[in-house]
């Protein structure tokens, strides 16, 4: 089963005094990048998060948000003695660098302090951070379920697309293969020509001798074996669209393979139809490349 790194998923929830919203996407990366926004206070939740994402996905730019707050006010405010202490200190820092500086700050109000991070302290007051800690996993396996139907919904979409392209450069291939043996009497053709004019202006040479060198010149440019690479890469990549896990990368790297064949087609291709095709080849694997870049 194919897989896309691109995936976004949200969900609210509640559990006792507490509501919450998550917020689950993805993007396109060469490897894994788990960032977490989520609040610091719940023991072990961001610990939790990595190991359950790191499960379900191997690859890809992946950011989870949590806003957690409570339900029903109590009308108290609750104030993280640490967190204000911090605060406090970094302020005055900010005063004495500013005043050395001779930069004059406006004086701090109670209300700028309260719009600090970590001053008010939602969780201050909790002593067991267990239960909402257990409650907000179990209902984060809601969000990442959803999270990963649309990876593989978008997966089976990209690869229907790649599918079509490898179909595509087969039936190219093919066309190559048919115009083969027209190449060859060309060739032959222009060898012969070639003979000719080298015997009529080189007295003494052994024609036998340069008929030879000739003749590795016309294998040199055989196209026969990249024809032959083409189709095994077709039949690999086939393969690898039918295999469960990450396959990304070993589709990159057939990507490449496949633009190795081409380019060596249309170097070696002495012929306007063979170039045309080595041309369609190369647009099809590029556009097959881009595809590949969303695979996980």
């Amino acid at each position: 089963m194919v897989n896309s790194m691109t995936g976004f998923a949200a969900h609210s929830g509640q559990g006792g005094e507490y509501i919450w919203n998550w917020d689950l996407r993805s993007l396109n990366s060469k490897g894994m990048d788990l960032r977490l926004r989520v609040p610091d206070w719940v023991e072990g939740l961001e610990a939790a998060l990595r190991a359950r994402i790191g499960k379900a996905a191997r690859r890809g730019s992946v950011t989870i948000g949590l806003k957690l707050a409570r339900a029903v006010p109590d009308g108290t405010l609750s104030i993280d003695p640490d967190g204000l202490a911090a605060a406090l200190a970094a302020l005055s820092e900010v005063a004495q660098a500013a005043d050395a500086a001779g930069v004059e700050l406006a004086p701090a109000s109670a209300a700028d302090l309260l719009s600090m991070k970590g001053v008010q302290g939602q969780g201050a007051s909790i002593v067991d951070t267990a239960p909402i800690k257990a409650a907000l996993l179990e209902d984060f396996e809601t969000v990442l379920a959803e999270f990963l139907e649309m990876r593989a919904r978008e997966g089976a979409a990209l690869a229907a697309i790649l599918s079509e392209q490898l179909d595509r450069i087969e039936a190219l291939r093919v066309e190559a293969v048919g115009r083969l043996e027209a190449r060859a009497e060309n060739a032959a053709l222009a060898l012969r020509a070639a003979l000719a004019r080298v015997m009529e202006h080189a007295d003494g040479a052994d024609e036998g001798r340069v008929a030879q060198e000739m003749a590795m010149l016309a294998v040199k440019a055989d196209i026969t074996e990249e024809l032959d690479r083409l189709a095994a890469h077709v039949e690999a990549a086939r393969a690898l669209l039918e295999t469960d896990g990450p396959l990304g990368r070993k589709l990159e790297f057939l990507t490449q393979e496949f633009n190795r064949e081409a380019n060596t087609l249309c170097s070696k291709s002495q012929d306007v139809a063979l170039t045309r095709i080595g041309l369609d080849l190369k647009a099809v694997i590029d556009q097959m490349r881009e595809q590949v870049q969303n695979v996980e």
